[in-house]
């Protein structure tokens, strides 16, 4: 069932989205780009973004939230967030969208085909 995490998991589950979405804003933020941002403020923002949506999640989750909300508002933390607070421009902005939206099912067999662990993404079963 959703929101049935081992808690001993979840610091796997914030570290590996954090190192991910931090690659991505660094990424997308440098590529062509003259003003280049420092790996340790990506890190920071993508800290902020996982940790505090994967509580949100975790929490709503075990507290009675409709999935509708915790899904929903750590995605939009995650999508609007890192280009605001970076000012990415249109094209980066889709860039990063794009590269963000396909970490979380990333992680999520990356967890599931070496540990086995599926319930990052519950709702999404990965063959054996």
């Amino acid at each position: 069932m959703v929101g049935e995490t081992d808690p001993g998991r979840i610091p796997y589950y914030m570290a590996a989205s954090t190192v991910l979405l931090a690659l991505i804003i660094w990424s997308v933020a440098s590529i062509g780009s003259a003003r280049r941002i420092g790996v340790a403020a990506a890190f920071g923002v993508a800290a902020a973004v996982s940790v505090v949506g994967i509580l949100f999640a975790k929490f709503g989750a075990n507290f009675g939230l409709p999935w509708q909300v915790y899904y929903t508002v750590p995605m939009l933390a995650t999508v609007l967030g890192p280009p605001v607070v970076f000012r990415f421009n249109l094209a980066r902005w889709l860039a990063y969208v794009g590269l963000a939206g396909v970490s979380a099912p990333l992680i999520h067999a990356g967890f599931f085909y070496a540990l086995g662990w599926s319930d990052y993404m519950p709702f999404l079963h990965l063959p054996r």
